[in-house]
């Protein structure tokens, strides 16, 4: 009987040796994470070792195949009963021994194996005998689901290959999971390499699987794509000429982004799909890969040929997560962004799992190149991923104390060079010269001054262009029709920013300078000051009078102001002359006693009274007398009429008033005869009638002004060559007081000589041309031009390393991007150059749109970043493909910031995860 039933399995040993094999595995194994144990049905094997004991083959005990049927719910479905007991229900035998049993007794048709792992639990080890039940679907057809178990310590790579084999998903295929716990929550698996236990995948979960589109986008970001015409519903262009949209402000972020985009190695290592297997997701210095993920879909949409421009949002967002320094939408620096880029990319996709202390050594007199292997080799231990392959080289550091002369040399690793450009002692300046003479427009000036210089200096060099001695200048900026700043001689000409409108005003001897302001009275009052007054507001250039002490009133005032203005000014003529009674409605009553702020009696408050009583602007003390010597006291209606026409005056062009350096009226400003002190800068304000300054007053006179011949000399734009600056870069420099070294020998920080020298250069040289400089004495952006080549960069004169040996690569190199900057210091616009590495073609690319380019504009006084390759790494262009074939145009894309934010051609916006 025992024969004709195993005539389907291996001939058995002895029943002793069976027992005795059995038993030793199940007392020899341990419990070992994510080891394999299977349930066998509690009667069979007792029946079984009652069996083997007896010593009798031919024993009634014989127990026959391996049957777990007391086991399961049902014969169809195999479902585990709830609630089974180990060593009641089932015994538990480690994969070695029920290898055995199957091999000797069979398993009954149909049945499964209760394979189960062990899982490793908080506090322990335990064997898992009820596996993870999930659903599992497709994106594309949610309808469609299957019903899988997992152990908790499988892999979630396993659960995406049964996913594959079961939905027939076409090999090679990119592909990413979601997790889906209730209706509403979705949760991306990002990590495959996890455990369904670390990833937190419980029983009754749903997992979506979802495929990338061919144009790079994933149909969970749920693309809005809005195209001009029918013809670009199937848009096939040449990969990588893709815009990118602007987000606002981000324009730095696209150009450095356009500039990796086109750098060959990095960008076929993702379009590839090598990065998957590369994700650290465990590194604390990185991102959790979320980096990594956004870079490769902005990279995969741009190089799908299927859109004329991209909508990074998704990338924005992470990159404001990670690095809330780009949060918002300011503008910012595309170095620094390419830094937290290159960096970020670099420890998302570190293969260094488990960072070790490496502790550092100096060269202790050692060959350079066994110093110099060594400080590669340890770099490496820590550091390893294609943003080191691709961008990582070696430069040697050179350290001598002043004091003891020690020596100290290290060799450390760059991702990219920042070299100096070489910068000029002197700086050009523009400035505006207000003469005495008020017929005579001001005369613009452009003046070579020292960078580190003071105002002072700046009045030298006006000087000796005009007949004014240089102590009599008064320097001002002025902004939003106001001084903004009244300059003493001895402060830095570095507070002042090129973008400055200076005027530089005559104070004469012996006088008060006083600042005027020319303001535009509403024609309705501001009851919401708190006040009946009238509001006003600024207009034209303001200007620096020089006053004599004793015109420092109202009636000295405004004729003197009169004739300051005449050039624009129009005095009225005796047919248009005005006259006016003094008896006035009372809203002019008000305006004068509340808003005037000079009053009958009074001198200005930014002057001592001077010439007797004055009166208020255009009226005359001799009016005054001349109405008290009218007719005796007659009848009241006669009395009324009589002083009505005695009391008329000639009308002002305007009213003027004392005011802050704002040139606003403060509350209390010329009330009860109060006098400000000449050790402050005093103001008034001219305040015009809308219908008075429309009539006389000139805004377009007001606004001319005269371009001196100095404005006409060419400014020579200083030109430097790339070498000149990688000479400098490794030129010989002392430390700075707020970054000095520590000598071992001396025991102290000292101020030591430093030299960096060239030793290994990276596949990929990124050069960063240092424009903007700052210093104790100025803050500028250098806009110097500087020549570098589109071919054949030759570094053989600049390494330290002379010869190459052990089939070591050349250092030639070719032009592939270029970031470029327009502007200043504080804004500015960021677009860039880059060659397509499949045709070889040069294009411009500023923001979304994307402009074919040729070698001969791509050298500029804008070039910021520099992108080289080595040429031993290059790879001659394939033709262009022929969907991209067609006609050529010079703009590629013209979908506009707006039109992408809107749903512009064939502009993709990416929603969040």
């Amino acid at each position: 009987m025992f024969a004709m039933i195993m005539s389907s399995v291996t001939e058995p040993p002895g029943l002793e040796t069976q027992r005795r094999e059995v038993e030793a595995l199940l007392q020899g194994s341990e419990l070992r994470a994510g080891g394999s144990w299977y349930m066998v049905e509690r009667r069979w094997y007792d029946q079984w070792k009652e069996f083997v004991e007896t010593g009798d083959q031919n024993s009634s005990s014989f127990p026959g195949q391996i049957d777990n049927s007391e086991l399961f719910e049902d014969q169809d479905s195999y479902h585990l009963k709830e609630r089974l007991v180990e060593n009641e229900d089932f015994m538990l035998v480690p994969a070695e021994a029920w290898r055995k049993l199957l091999a000797w007794y069979g398993l009954v048709e149909g049945q499964p194996a209760l394979e189960r792992k062990v899982v490793d639990l908080p506090s322990t080890l335990k064997v898992e005998i009820y596996p993870v039940e999930v659903y599992l679907c497709l994106h594309s057809n949610m309808d469609t689901v299957i019903t899988a178990r997992f152990s908790r310590a499988d892999r979630i790579h396993s659960l995406q290959e049964v996913m594959c084999r079961e939905f027939s998903v076409q090999q090679g295929a990119e592909c990413r999971l979601w997790m889906k716990s209730s209706d509403t929550s979705c949760e991306r698996l990002r990590n495959v390499h996890v455990s369904v236990l670390d990833a937190c995948l419980t029983s009754g979960m749903t997992v979506i699987m979802e495929m990338r589109n061919a144009d790079g986008t994933w149909p969970s970001s749920k693309p809005q794509i809005m195209r001009c015409s029918v013809e670009d519903q199937e848009y096939r262009g040449q990969p990588g000429v893709c815009g990118l949209s602007n987000l606002g402000n981000t324009c730095f972020m696209n150009s450095a982004l356009q500039c990796l985009s086109n750098t060959p190695p990095l960008t076929e290592y993702f379009l590839r799909s090598a990065y998957l297997e590369e994700l650290n997701f465990t590194n604390p210095l990185g991102m959790k890969g979320e980096i990594a993920e956004a870079f490769a879909d902005v990279i995969k949409q741009m190089w799908s040929g299927r859109h004329h421009s991209v909508v990074p949002r998704i990338f924005k967002t992470k990159v404001g997560h990670f690095a809330s320094q780009f949060l918002g939408y300011q503008q910012h620096d595309s170095q620094e962004l390419l830094s937290f880029l290159l960096d970020g990319l670099h420890e998302d996709l570190n293969r260094v799992k488990n960072k070790e202390y490496i502790e550092l050594r100096d060269a202790g007199g050692r060959p350079d190149q066994e110093v110099a292997e060594e400080a590669w080799r340890n770099h490496l231990r820590r550091n390893d991923s294609v943003i080191v392959d691709t961008f990582h080289g070696l430069f040697k550091s050179t350290l001598v104390c002043p004091e003891c002369h020690k020596v100290s040399v290290t060799f450390d690793p760059f991702c990219y060079l920042s070299v100096p450009l070489p910068v000029s002692k002197d700086r050009v300046m523009e400035v505006f010269f207000v003469s005495l003479d008020p017929k005579e427009k001001p005369f613009q000036y452009r003046l070579l001054v020292p960078k580190a210089g003071k105002v002072s200096d700046l009045c030298s060099a006006l000087a000796q262009l005009i007949d004014i001695p240089a102590k009599q200048m008064v320097v001002t900026d002025v902004f939003n029709h106001r001084f903004y700043k009244i300059y003493q001689a001895d402060e830095a000409l570095s507070c002042i920013l090129d973008r400055d409108d200076i005027f530089v005003y005559v104070n004469q001897d012996e006088e008060v300078v006083l600042g005027l302001y020319l303001r535009e009275r509403s024609h309705y009052r501001d009851y919401g000051s708190g006040s009946s007054s009238y509001g006003t507001s600024l207009f034209g250039h303001p200007l620096l009078l020089s006053v004599p002490r004793t015109l420092c009133t109202q009636e000295g005032l405004y004729p003197l102001l009169l004739q300051r203005l005449e050039r624009y000014v129009r005095p009225p003529d005796p047919s248009e002359e005005v006259e006016e009674e003094d008896e006035e409605e009372e809203e002019e009553e008000v305006f004068k006693t509340q808003t005037n702020g000079i009053s009958d009696g009074e001198s200005l408050p930014c002057c001592p009274a001077s010439g007797g009583a004055v009166a208020a602007a255009g009226e005359t003390a001799e009016e005054d007398k001349q109405e008290e010597a009218c007719s005796p006291i007659p009848a009241a209606n006669e009395q009324q009429a009589r002083r009505k026409s005695c009391r008329k005056k000639r009308r002002s062009l305007f009213s003027i008033q004392a005011v802050n350096s704002n040139g606003t009226t403060e509350r209390g400003m010329g009330e009860g005869g109060l006098a400000f002190s000449f050790t402050s800068q005093p103001y008034v304000a001219i305040d015009w009638d809308p219908d008075m300054k429309k009539t006389y007053y000139n805004e377009n006179e007001a606004e001319k002004y005269t371009k001196h011949s100095s404005m006409d000399e060419s400014q020579q734009q200083m030109s430097v060559q790339l070498q000149e600056c990688i000479q400098l870069f490794t030129t010989t420099e002392t430390l700075e007081e707020d970054n000095p070294w520590y000598c071992p020998v001396c025991k102290l920080h000292q101020l030591a000589t430093k030299k960096l020298d060239l030793w290994g250069l990276p596949e990929v040289l990124i050069i960063h041309l240092k424009r903007f400089s700052y210093n104790k004495f100025s803050r500028e952006k250098l806009d110097s031009l500087v020549h570098f080549p589109l071919r054949d960069l030759d570094f053989s004169d600049c390494l330290l390393r002379k010869k190459l040996t052990n089939g070591e690569p050349p250092s030639r190199y070719d032009l592939i991007a270029v970031s470029n900057h327009y502007g200043g210091l504080r804004d500015g616009h960021y677009t860039s150059y880059s060659r397509n590495k499949d045709n070889g073609q040069w294009y411009y690319y500023d923001d979304s749109k994307v402009t074919f380019a040729t070698e001969d504009q791509i050298v500029t006084n804008a070039a910021y970043l520099l992108f080289y390759h080595r040429q031993d790494k290059i790879r001659h262009p394939a033709a262009p493909s022929p969907a991209a074939s067609h006609a050529p145009s010079p703009d590629i894309t013209s979908c506009s910031s707006q039109e992408a934010e809107q749903g512009g051609a064939a502009c993709v916006t990416m929603e969040t995860d």
